[in-house]
């Protein structure tokens, strides 16, 4: 379970963003590709948040679909499965274009 180390990160730097002001929300964008399952994600929030400036905070996890290009035929196409091979033209010269993503977009403080 790394969801929980990841937690801790983000902690850490949700914090020091924060500036001592009080988070409510933390918005994440995360990749399909990405070996992270959202809801674990939310529970080792709370235990990591639990009894600290951040109490009470939650995530709102925005969940990044895979898509790929193909280098041969040009043609863009969001997988519904791991498999990169070109749905246009069968090749396999594709690159991933989306679906890697982990990031902390923004955050929602409370009012002073």
């Amino acid at each position: 379970m790394h969801e929980l180390s990841i937690c801790n990160s983000i902690g850490g730097i949700v914090s020091k963003h924060a500036a001592g002001r009080q988070v409510q929300i933390v918005h994440l964008r995360i990749g399909k590709l990405r070996q992270i399952v959202p809801d674990t994600l939310v529970y080792c929030w709370s235990l990591v948040s639990e009894d600290t400036v951040l109490a009470g905070s939650r995530l709102e996890i925005e969940s990044i679909p895979a898509a790929i290009h193909c280098t041969r035929c040009d043609h863009d196409q969001v997988l519904t499965e791991a498999i990169f091979v070109c749905g246009s033209c069968g090749g396999s010269s594709v690159e991933v274009v989306a679906g890697e993503e982990f990031l902390i977009t923004s955050l929602e403080l409370a009012e002073a």
